[in-house]
């Protein structure tokens, strides 16, 4: 498989390794960029495989609440000015207002759902796609839901109300009341836009991910023992390849994660402090984080030689 210098920068950006390791690494994985993560990794030329927080798309992510629960919905455009575009912001809230009003399950439900002041919400993104002239797309949505308590959102560096490229939503359970639950909440989904966490605990993880991170951490040890010249044990290798998954695991579940504000409390003693404060239990029971084209692949183009071409210049 062949690879690009656009390949090379995206590996470059995800690992943060120099660029003639990244055209090396990609030259033996065929230009595999996973795989070419995972060696580069096991070389010790990538702290860690970071997830890129460069959106692959453009448009916007749109929240809504009501008391017990909540939706976060994206909608993705073809330019960021279309994102700034009053019709485009306004379809984007008025779908997500739809999606928590009708409890749609899906973007295929909710493009059926009746849009207000008429028509359906695939009808009136059909008429957008007209009007505006760029192709958009209803992306994907999720609903959080408590039996009693609050969700809470949030949007991080928002283009408007409830909108823009980090929507955050956060499930409390709990008796105690809006005064105490929605400052933590915010606090909360505050955290998880910095933090993106992978899954609510460690258990909720895929186990698919969980061995990647050990097999990469074995090969790392492995290597480094061979250049230290030291025979080390089978299994003290493995001991460090597991050691090194469980702290991948503390790292990157949300309840485990050291909470930002004061980078030395899990979350999960943040939610229980709070608790134990207001006299109620409260429990951390679901989260969304929508980060705008996380995910999506977006052709790369080179504007300077479009120009050229349309003049005709060679």
């Amino acid at each position: 498989m062949a690879f690009t210098a656009a390949d090379v920068k995206n590996l470059r950006e995800r690992t943060g390794a120099g660029m003639m390791d990244c055209k090396k690494v990609l030259d033996e994985t065929n230009g595999d960029i996973e795989a070419a993560v995972d060696v580069l990794r096991a070389k010790g030329l990538a702290a860690a495989a970071k997830k890129s927080s460069r959106t692959a798309a453009e448009g916007l992510v749109g929240v809504a609440v009501s008391g017990t629960k909540g939706v976060a919905v994206e909608v993705n455009s073809e330019t960021d000015f279309v994102a700034k575009n009053d019709q485009f912001q306004d379809f984007v809230r008025k779908t997500t207002e739809t999606a928590l009003a009708t409890g749609a399950a899906d973007v295929e439900a909710l493009k059926d759902a009746a849009y207000p002041g008429g028509g359906t919400v695939a009808e009136t993104l059909t008429n957008n796609v007209a009007t505006i002239g760029e192709n958009q797309q209803l992306r994907r949505l999720k609903h959080v839901a408590v039996s009693s308590g609050l969700v809470v959102s949030y949007v991080h560096n928002a283009a408007a109300p409830s909108l823009g490229k980090i929507g955050v939503l956060v499930a409390l359970e709990s008796e105690a009341g809006a005064d105490v639950l929605e400052p933590l909440g915010k606090q909360i989904a505050m955290h998880i836009a910095a933090a993106f966490p992978q899954a609510l605990s460690a258990d909720d993880l895929d186990p698919a991910v969980l061995e990647r991170e050990r097999k990469i951490a074995l090969e790392k040890a492995v290597e480094e023992a061979a250049k230290s010249g030291k025979q080390i044990p089978e299994d003290i290798l493995a001991k460090r390849a597991d050691g090194a998954a469980a702290k991948f695991a503390k790292d990157n579940a949300l309840l485990s994660q050291v909470f930002v504000m004061d980078n030395k409390t899990p979350i999960a003693q943040v939610v229980e402090a709070a608790g134990k404060a207001a006299g109620t239990k409260i429990a951390l029971t679901d989260y969304v984080r929508f980060q705008l084209g996380e995910g999506i692949e977006k052709e790369v183009s080179d504007f300077a030689a479009e120009v050229a071409a349309a003049a005709g210049i060679k």
